[in-house]
């Protein structure tokens, strides 16, 4: 993608929109959560800095922010040692728990809606194999088309995606244990991954066509996909934290715009209704991978709150506020070098 394209393009437009759907569906479970259990809301608003326009009802503003990016739910002594009635400090544990955790939770569940949905009109990928390359690894293991994928190295395999990300991150080509079924049987095999021109290891088989199913199977399936999206990038998450994968392939706001609008490019030519499912899967993935960052134990993300929970929780009293206040302080600092980190990467693509 040029930079030119990326100024005008409506797929920019397209990206922000999604942001914005999921921002505002995770602030919404602070939100809900917040007036639920009686925890005083100040400000619930989209995006960052300057406001362009909000209004008031109740004790809470409403607001629009100029930086399209982000978002956040202002409560009462959350960040302070206020101990009102309405403060988030004098809540229990568990209501101050259930506030924090909602927001990763409602990103899970907006994940599902929209699982439901692309299920319910496209159906879902089958694991059936559709063409084995003649001299490739697949055929050599005894693979024939047709063929139905039901474990990869111990992983049951409900979807072809499921089985295709165990390709991609077996990334040293050790052999991959399957069992597949034939004709009703199953068998078992093992396939040694050959190394591909482009660097990665293939087995050369192909799948994935997508079947419609009933009311029932839809909402397995949905299940299935939002499962597939949080484990695949708590997956991906541990392969970073172990030095599999390199720091410097994420991608950050800026590299997932261009995503959405080299995504929108290319779904435009076949019409909006492709346009609207491509933008489903994307939301999907984002919002899943939302809410597993979200429940990481790092300072000023909400699995770092939820980890002071817990500590208070075990010691029966809660840390000082000062020394948790500092701890949040270092944590976002020390994310916003990694933003700029993330950015200085995305934009180095987009140049090349």
């Amino acid at each position: 993608m040029n930079l030119s394209k990326a100024g005008g393009s409506l797929g920019i437009i397209v990206a922000l929109i999604v942001f914005s759907i999921i921002i505002l569906f995770h602030e919404f479970g602070h939100f809900l959560l917040a007036k639920k259990n009686g925890v005083g809301v100040t400000e619930f608003a989209l995006g960052m800095g300057p406001i362009l326009f909000s209004f008031k009802r109740g004790e809470t503003v409403y607001a629009v922010k100029a930086l399209p990016l982000g978002g956040s739910c202002a409560m009462v002594g959350e960040d302070t040692d206020e101990t009102g009635e309405n403060s988030f400090n004098s809540k229990s544990v568990w209501q101050r728990f259930s506030v924090i955790v909602a927001g990763p939770v409602f990103n899970f569940i907006l994940a599902f809606i929209f699982a439901l949905i692309l299920v319910g009109i496209i159906g879902y990928d089958t694991p059936s194999v559709y063409k084995v390359e003649s001299d490739g690894p697949a055929w050599e293991a005894g693979i024939r088309d047709g063929d139905i994928i039901k474990e990869v190295n111990g992983r049951k395999v409900h979807m072809y995606k499921e089985f295709r990300t165990e390709v991609l991150m077996n990334s040293d080509g050790a052999p991959m244990e399957m069992v597949l079924e034939r004709n009703g049987s199953e068998y078992r095999t093992t396939v040694t991954p050959a190394l591909g021109a482009d660097g990665t290891y293939k087995i050369q088989i192909y799948g994935g066509a997508y079947e419609r199913t009933g009311i029932l199977d839809t909402l397995k399936y949905s299940v299935f996909e939002v499962r597939y999206w949080i484990t695949t990038t708590a997956r991906s998450l541990g392969k970073l934290i172990t030095g599999q994968v390199s720091a410097n392939e994420l991608s950050g706001p800026v590299g997932i715009v261009d995503m959405i609008d080299d995504t929108y490019q290319e779904a435009k030519s076949y019409g909006w209704l492709d346009v609207l499912l491509n933008m489903m899967n994307i939301c999907i993935l984002l919002s899943a991978n939302l809410g597993v960052v979200n429940l990481l134990p790092i300072p000023a993300l909400d699995g770092g709150r939820i980890m002071f929970l817990i500590v208070e929780a075990v010691r029966g009293k809660p840390l000082p506020p000062e020394k948790e206040g500092w701890v949040h302080t270092i944590g976002f600092a020390l994310l916003m070098v990694l933003m700029v980190f993330i950015l200085y990467n995305d934009i180095q693509r987009l140049l090349l």
